[in-house]
């Protein structure tokens, strides 16, 4: 992605296919310009990117836990919002900032929460009856429960051989777990209105 914030290649070309008709563009390792580039970069960045949307059926943009220009203009712009969280404390805290936020730039995002990581079914329950408590109480809304994901030791062991879990082991119990995730129907529903990418430049002005 830095290659092409700095205009060196374009976005396709920066595009590496993986398994299953994906492809991704790295984020990069060690770029500081990309933890939280200007709006200027940013609509520079937006610019060679929007090509993109005429060559695939969907966009995933991952962002990490905190808000900057580009979650926000991403927020403000997307049609679907996958949240993911942990049970715990701190975890719960920043999903439900970020979500506080994707309402107020963004009231129509559909969002579903997944909990990660979680030890059983009862603590991701419980996690997610405290955050849907105080969205319902501060926010007048929510958003919906996808599914959670066991803590499983074949996600360290798939990291360590560079390979998704749900290709190296997807009978195991997060394989399982991700795959129940992907059928959140919201995500095959058409996108309207603006072009992604458009719509994220008009937020950061």
């Amino acid at each position: 992605l830095g290659h092409v914030l700095d205009g060196e290649v374009s976005a396709a070309y920066a595009a590496v296919q993986g398994p299953g008709g994906l492809y991704l563009i790295s984020g990069g390792v060690g770029r500081a310009a990309l933890l939280n580039p200007p709006p200027r970069e940013l609509e520079r960045l937006f610019v060679a990117l929007a090509p993109l949307e005429e060559q695939f059926d969907l966009i995933v943009v991952d962002h990490g836990a905190g808000l900057s220009y580009a979650t926000l203009a991403h927020l403000a712009a997307a049609n679907r919002l996958l949240l993911v969280t942990t049970h715990e404390v701190t975890s719960l805290s920043d999903a439900y900032a970020l979500y506080k936020q994707a309402c107020v730039v963004n009231p129509e995002l559909r969002t579903g929460v997944v909990l990660n990581r979680a030890p059983d079914e009862l603590t991701a329950r419980a996690a997610w009856e405290r955050f849907e408590g105080a969205a319902a109480k501060f926010l007048a809304k929510s958003p919906e429960l996808i599914g959670w994901v066991p803590h499983d030791e074949s996600v360290g062991h798939s990291v360590q051989a560079r390979k998704p879990i749900v290709l190296r082991a997807p009978d195991s119990p997060a394989g399982l777990a991700i795959a129940r995730v992907a059928d959140w129907s919201v995500i095959d529903e058409p996108s309207t209105g603006l072009s992604f990418y458009e719509a994220a430049k008009r937020a950061l002005r």
